[in-house]
This record gives C-alpha cells, sequence and structure tokens, in this order.
C-alpha cells in the first residue's frame, strides 16, 4: 500500500491510529548493514514491518526481516524505541499513523538475500554508502543508532 511520510510538517494530516512497528539493525562480518528498497514509497530502509497479534515484539522483527529479505535473523539487543510524534505516515486508505517503532540489534543465522513484494531491491550496504541512498531521515536516525553500537538504547 504506497504511503507518505510527513516529519514536523504542518501540513501533515492528523493521526489516526498509532501500531507497533518493528525494525531489524543486522550487520554482516564486514560491517556492511542490511538494507531494502521499499516496494510502497521506493526508499531505502532497515527491513520491519508491524507486528501481529499473537507474536512477540522480537518474533516480528524476526518475521518481518525474513519476509522482506530471506535472511534469517536472531535478536541479540535494542537499537531503541522511537516514537516522535511530528512523524507521521498517510496510507491510501485514510489511515494516518504516528511513528511509533522498536529497532532491535539482530545478527543473521541463515537464509539468503531474496526480495519481496515488500521490497523491490535487498542488499548489504557499506556504512560509507549509505549517504547515496533515498533514506527517510527518521530511519537514518535508527541505521546510525545501530552503527555507534552504544551500550544504552536510544529512547525517544
Amino acid at each position: 500500500m504506497p504511503k507518505i511520510d510527513y516529519l514536523d510538517d504542518p501540513s501533515a494530516p492528523k493521526p489516526n491510529s498509532l501500531v507497533v512497528g518493528v525494525t531489524a539493525f543486522v550487520q554482516d562480518d564486514a560491517g556492511r548493514v542490511l538494507m531494502i528498497e521499499r516496494a510502497d514509497n521506493g526508499q531505502w530502509a532497515l527491513p520491519g514491518g508491524g507486528q501481529e497479534v499473537g507474536e512477540s515484539t522480537p518474533s516480528a522483527a524476526v518475521r518481518e526481516t525474513l519476509e522482506e529479505t530471506g535472511v534469517e535473523v536472531e535478536i541479540v539487543g535494542l537499537v531503541g524505541i522511537y516514537s516522535h510524534p511530528g512523524h507521521v505516515i498517510a496510507y491510501e486508505d485514510g489511515e494516518v499513523r504516528q511513528e511509533f517503532s522498536i529497532c532491535f540489534r539482530a545478527r543473521q543465522v541463515g537464509g539468503e538475500l531474496t526480495t519481496s513484494a515488500e521490497s523491490t531491491q535487498v542488499g548489504w550496504v557499506e556504512p560509507q554508502a549509505l549517504d547515496g541512498l533515498d533514506i527517510h531521515p527518521r530511519m537514518r536516525v535508527r541505521i546510525d543508532d545501530g552503527l555507534r553500537a552504544d551500550v544504552q538504547p536510544y529512547l525517544g
């Protein structure tokens, strides 16, 4: 479903929902970051999506990563919790979500890179190549926090 992201935009529509979102920050042994090009907006992002009823939040991150990238992961930590009220996402069906995403640190345990209906490209990206990709600013915060490998997760 196509979407439009708004960031601190006074003309943005008012949010009418809040959904538990998850992303997974995964690096390979060479320090490259697992990234997808999203089918719904063409921007590059960490793999992720919405938690479903009946699953835990970490399990949602594992499932979404596998679905979108073909890579099997296990959760090894927390990068942060991201809930900036000025970031809203409008969908074609009228839903307008306020950002709420938990970004987990994960490591690959299997699988092979594969695209999906949600990802037009999947790959391991060198950190220095990130500046050349179209990445939403709020997603870039999560990536930068993951690259820092701080002991304390981001909360905000």
